[in-house]
């Protein structure tokens, strides 16, 4: 099976969006709006600080009726950001998020952020690693293999 870096190769957009804990949580929902995408780093220069997502915003500003325009999101964030290396496995990411309840993951080279992936991109690569093994099954089975 593949890896956390095949992943990032094969991504179409491989930015990794981020933004000071000092933001308002509106900018920051905005940006997620605006990049199509549920998760920002929260990032102090080049240090990972936090990571925030819509899942955040539901429960901690929504849910509490607090103000995201006057609400940082260092106050929403999750300041425990777990992360991977580029050369885990799919297997690795899949358990790291089902044990921990995540749908993304920074990845992390020599301490710097290359790339951040989230569980539709690992179900992706499963998806077609098993439709390239199906195929080579058939053609197997139906002796197409010259």
């Amino acid at each position: 099976m593949g890896n956390v870096l095949q992943i990032l190769k094969s991504k179409p957009e491989q930015a990794v969006h981020s933004v000071p804990p000092d933001t308002a949580v509106f900018d920051a929902i905005k940006l997620m709006a605006d990049r199509n995408i549920g998760a920002l780093l929260i990032m102090d220069g080049a240090k990972v600080v936090g990571i925030v997502t819509e899942r955040d915003y539901a429960r901690k500003i929504a849910l509490e009726g607090l103000s995201s325009r006057e609400t940082p999101v260092r106050d929403i964030m999750t300041a425990r950001v777990m992360y991977v290396r580029p050369d885990q496995s799919i297997e690795e990411c899949m358990a790291l998020m089902t044990d921990n309840r995540l749908r993304h993951l920074p990845v992390m080279d020599s301490g710097k952020v290359i790339g951040l992936i989230s569980i539709g991109d690992l179900v992706n690569e499963l998806v077609s690693e098993q439709k390239f093994t199906i195929n080579q099954l058939v053609h197997y089975i139906s002796g197409d293999m010259g």
